[in-house]
């Protein structure tokens, strides 16, 4: 029997599927070993001769240095009218209904954060959560602790609307937890006043993981600090490309709401058409100052498209181009294109032109996948003319001539014949639906 060919993208869905099933909650011994947050705040502490010695305000937890189920570094119990800290250390027992620990003899002192803790209950129980995982954001309404990895650790997020209700209900209904909708923490990537110091030294490997289309999304759905942490935890190109894929007016507001040095940082980062589009959404007034924070000749560029309306071909397109000479080889191109991978997605065809930068012909990357890595460019030629459009060329005449030109994208010539730009069918698409977010699949995408 013959085997079912693999879908696109079928590696990277079992690599995501196989990680989930190392994950601590797909162990059945901690996941029926866990014991609620909710539960637990305002139960009472006994010592060890179970004598009640106070009432738990909240677990502390450590989250810096990577850990991808934060250990519990000990807990913050109202004794009479203090908040005192006890170490984990002492803890002998945590269950659902109180906490007991392993002497009568307690070394207790005032409570006070250390540098990369973070207060369960306060900091994190119903304050805005990433996913990774479902590429969604979520707002845990329960966190689960068990004892794993040596010690007690945070180990998934309730999300369900069930746990919210037990927790608000009387008292009687907080009894075991019974997770409708659990999370492992590993998944999960934390937003929040108190954990934003710390997302330097927290692992971000599931943020990585996510496509622009997915970060987008998620950008869209956080409120406004947790979107800026995001974005500062992410590199300065995969933030660039994740707001590409923003709808305008969420795009917009989230520029105008960062900080203007870290917003031009971001548009300058962007295609150029993109970052177009982006300054062209804005204000006058937004607009000048993201430009005067922009390296001089990154503005002056971005300047000159301006001057172009949005409708016409030099508004919208890229001028990110491959070029080459007719005598250059294939080879020689297909490094040149290596060395143009951060722009891969703006490239689909290379446009060969004379000694005075002229345009002769313009081959495609099948084209060149498919010649002989020895064969000149010229030999590659066609004798039909490339398809062009003018600076000024109006969006209908470039969708009209994209169309009978069955390509997938057409250049950008001025009054000498020289390219100054690109422009792709998503690009046409964009402009004659206003930039709503729809993408055609690019070439080698």
């Amino acid at each position: 029997m013959s085997r079912r060919p693999p879908l696109p993208g079928a590696p990277r869905l079992r690599a995501r599927r196989d990680e989930r099933s190392r994950r601590i909650l797909a162990t059945r011994a901690v996941r029926d070993a866990i014991v609620s947050l909710a539960g637990l705040v305002g139960r009472p502490v006994r010592n060890q001769a179970g004598a009640e010695i106070g009432r738990l305000v909240d677990v502390v937890v450590r989250m810096a240095g990577g850990d991808l189920y934060p250990p519990v570094t000990g807990l913050v119990v109202k004794v009479g009218r203090r908040l005192a800290f006890i170490d984990a250390s002492a803890i002998e027992k945590l269950s659902h209904g109180e906490i007991v620990l392993r002497s009568s003899r307690l070394d207790m002192r005032d409570f006070e954060r250390r540098e990369g803790e973070v207060m369960l209950a306060k900091d994190v129980l119903d304050h805005q959560l990433v996913d990774v995982d479902g590429v969604q954001v979520v707002r845990g309404s329960d966190l689960y602790l068990a004892e794993a990895l040596g010690g007690i650790r945070l180990v998934g997020v309730d999300v369900s609307l069930q746990s919210l209700v037990r927790r608000l209900g009387p008292s009687r209904w907080r009894t075991r937890p019974t997770p409708e909708k659990v999370i492992d923490w590993a998944a999960v990537q934390p937003f929040g006043d108190a954990v934003k110091e710390l997302r330097l030294r927290t692992s971000h490997e599931g943020l990585r993981r996510l496509r622009p289309g997915e970060l987008a999304d998620l950008l869209e759905d956080l409120g406004r600090p947790a979107r800026q942490e995001l974005l500062a935890a992410l590199e300065r190109e995969t933030a660039a490309d994740a707001l590409e894929e923003m709808e305008p007016d969420e795009l917009g507001a989230l520029l105008r709401e960062a900080e203007p040095e870290h917003a031009a940082a971001l548009v300058a980062s962007m295609e150029p058409d993109e970052a177009v589009d982006a300054l062209r959404d804005l204000g006058r007034e937004d607009r000048e100052e993201l430009l005067e924070h922009m390296p001089e000749k990154t503005a002056a560029h971005l300047e000159e498209l301006l001057g172009y309306p949005g409708d016409q071909a030099a508004g919208f397109m890229t001028t990110v181009l491959a070029t080459a000479r007719p005598e250059g080889r294939v080879s020689d191109v297909a490094r040149r294109l290596a060395d143009m991978a951060d722009h891969s997605q703006e490239i689909d065809a290379v446009a060969v032109v004379d000694e005075e930068g002229r345009l002769l012909g313009d081959l495609t990357l099948f084209d060149l996948v498919v010649a002989p890595p020895d064969a000149s460019l010229g030999e590659l030629l066609r004798e039909e003319r490339p398809v062009t459009v003018r600076p000024d060329a109006p969006v209908d005449e470039v969708a009209s001539q994209l169309t009978e030109a069955r390509r997938s994208s057409l250049l950008v010539v001025d009054e000498e014949g020289r390219p100054v730009g690109r422009i792709l069918a998503d690009d046409v698409v964009d402009a004659l639906m206003g930039r709503s977010r729809l993408h055609f699949p690019r070439l080698l995408q």
